[in-house]
């Protein structure tokens, strides 16, 4: 199998142009972190996903973690590959320096993520548990928490655990029983199973941070009565150091369909009624502090896609070129490479065109995330937030939808090589599965997207943001050899608006709302992937003009004229199955 390497021209490509569509290089506090600073930054991380993390990815696949009276000892070689991931600080990439971190801006931030997810997905899979873990303490801990935690989480010596699930409490936090009772001194005594927690236990740091949520003696029934607290493997005393066992105890990992590197686990807290927590925020408001972190999880969750897509794709372009099978379809030469039949190539281009589409709205969010921070106009930031609040759903889905096609299309392209093993692309199919389900499955993020994100505000951020592609339509159809792509990108944004007032009808048919919201969050994830490639034929066109690099733009204007004949039609049919997505729906008997 031949292994991973960074894309680095691609995602140079992209991160310039997230810059420029944002106009990031504007704001004084990032003006120093030029293309200079991007490019040393990703091609140091580079070096490590390639050399260190994707030599992993197939041994953490083939051995994968084991468990042994309550303890998990990660594959052969995990520990050292995290010994130099924590030693060049890419943990804390974008969290704070004065608590240790790199506070690089997250449209640098970004990339390395893709390459962590594309080079070993299992492996690095604390990474963003960190990330967020990180930024829950930094915005509800209290300011002892924050110097007795940071440190040590952004350094590694600390992980942390996001322990939500509950085997009879799913996606539905109202129901879950984990109690914790308040001690009179500050601390709570937590007990409760949880479920499906990743890296809740393993052997790679001296301490593990899990974020639990509970339910205190006389808090209100469902989502309003939960609180979050920190619940370290080992107590943490005042001056930050490890103690005594804190009576967290992994009970089992899962056996798993892919993703075997990182251990799924089941924890009990308190079987010897010792386990202390401490509450992060206040009393009952403890989904709003993890939604930061899920937040923060969903959109690493959509990174997850769009690595594993490129994996994908650079495995099945690497075979293509390699494997020689049949006639030239115009030359008659026998036995030529496969990359030279036009199936192929349209396989090839239908992975690469989803992944650069899918992979400039990453960073695009990225950069968003950039200029909210800093901006200080009030009405400009709340505008700026709720642009992330819709995009996020819409990219966590339908980059994880995709990349499990992708997948699919990447196996078909070595043919029956591709249902073997040993070639290693039947394990990004069985990694990448599990995405779509993580941090609330496709159908939950589509009824976020309609109910919250576009009915929530009266469709007023959707509507400034399909303005928006339709200005960059008309750019495309004002350039003669663009004109194609924008005048499809300009009939599918008339086919998203047709539809709006059926979305936003106050007496609308909830049926239709319900069923119909993954042919809407398909759609718009179509339509703004579309909306990327189109702006990026635009900057290809200009540099092509100049004479830069004309096989490289070439190729990203041809990507861009594939998905708008091969995916962007989609969005006028996803809109059609919306406007009739309550057909059926109410009259199906699911028991005859």
């Amino acid at each position: 199998m031949s292994q991973y390497q960074a894309p680095l021209k691609e995602m140079l490509l992209l991160v310039e142009h997230a810059i420029n569509k944002t106009g990031l290089s504007d704001i004084e506090m990032l003006a120093d972190f030029d293309q200079e600073i991007v490019h040393a930054v990703l091609e140091e991380a580079a070096k490590l996903a390639n050399r260190i993390l994707a030599p992993l990815n197939q041994v953490g696949d083939t051995q994968g973690c084991q468990f042994n009276a309550g303890q998990v000892t990660t594959p052969e070689g995990w520990k050292d590959a995290f010994n130099q991931f924590c030693e060049g600080a890419w943990m804390g990439l974008s969290l704070p320096a004065d608590f240790g971190g790199q506070q690089l801006p997250r449209f640098i931030a970004q990339p390395v993520n893709e390459m962590w997810l594309s080079a070993n997905i299992a492996f690095v899979m604390f990474q963003a548990l960190g990330q967020g873990g990180s930024e829950v303490l930094l915005k509800f801990g209290t300011e002892d928490q924050k110097a007795r935690y940071l440190e040590k989480i952004i350094s590694g010596r600390w992980t942390v655990a996001m322990a939500l699930t509950e085997p009879g409490a799913g996606s539905d936090f109202g129901t879950l029983k984990t109690k914790a009772v308040p001690q009179g001194d500050g601390t709570y005594k937590i007990q409760g199973q949880k479920i499906f927690i990743t890296y809740g236990e393993h052997d790679l740091a001296e301490n593990i941070v899990h974020l639990v949520l509970a339910r205190t003696p006389d808090a209100p029934e469902g989502s309003r009565g939960i609180s979050l607290f920190a619940v370290p493997k080992y107590r943490v005393n005042a001056a930050g150091e490890i103690g005594e066992f804190n009576d967290v105890r992994c009970t089992g990992i899962e056996h798993k369909t892919g993703l075997h590197g990182s251990p799924t686990c089941s924890m009990s807290y308190g079987d010897d009624d010792a386990c202390y927590g401490e509450l992060l925020g206040t009393e009952n408001r403890g989904l709003m502090a993890m939604f930061i972190l899920m937040n923060e999880a969903r959109l690493s969750v959509g990174m997850q896609g769009v690595g594993q897509g490129e994996l994908s794709y650079q495995q099945a372009r690497n075979y293509a070129l390699e494997r020689t099978q049949g006639a030239h379809y115009q030359t008659n030469a026998k036995n030529v490479p496969i990359a030279q039949h036009p199936d192929v190539i349209r396989m090839l281009m239908s992975i690469q065109s989803q992944v650069m589409g899918l992979r400039s709205l990453g960073y695009l969010i990225a950069a968003l995330s950039d200029k909210a921070e800093f901006c200080e106009d009030e009405a400009g930031k709340a505008a700026l937030e709720a642009r992330i609040a819709l995009l996020t759903p819409i990219f966590k889905t339908h980059s994880t939808e995709q990349s499990n096609l992708m997948a699919g299309t990447g196996i078909q392209v070595f043919g029956g090589m591709g249902f073997i093993e040993e070639t290693g692309v039947a394990q990004i199919m069985r990694d990448v599965r599990i995405t779509t389900i993580y941090e609330g499955t496709s159908g939950i993020q589509a009824r976020d997207l309609v109910f919250r994100k576009i009915r929530g505000d009266q469709g007023t951020t959707l509507k400034t943001l399909l303005e928006e592609i339709a200005a960059t339509a008309s750019l495309l159809s004002a350039s003669d050899s663009l004109r194609k792509l924008g005048d499809s990108l300009t009939q599918s944004v008339a086919a998203v608006n047709a539809g709006m007032p059926a979305i936003l009808n106050q007496n609308a048919d909830l049926t239709q709302l319900h069923a119909g919201g993954m042919p809407l969050l398909e759609a718009l994830g179509t339509l703004l992937c579309a909306w990327q490639l189109g702006e990026i034929a635009l900057l290809s066109n200009s540099r092509l003009a100049e004479g830069q690099d004309p096989d490289f733009y070439a190729n990203q204007i041809a990507l861009a004229n594939y998905y708008n004949a091969y995916f962007l039609p989609q969005v006028i049919a996803k809109m059609a199955s919306f406007a009739d997505a309550s057909a059926g729906i109410a009259e199906f008997k699911l028991e005859i």
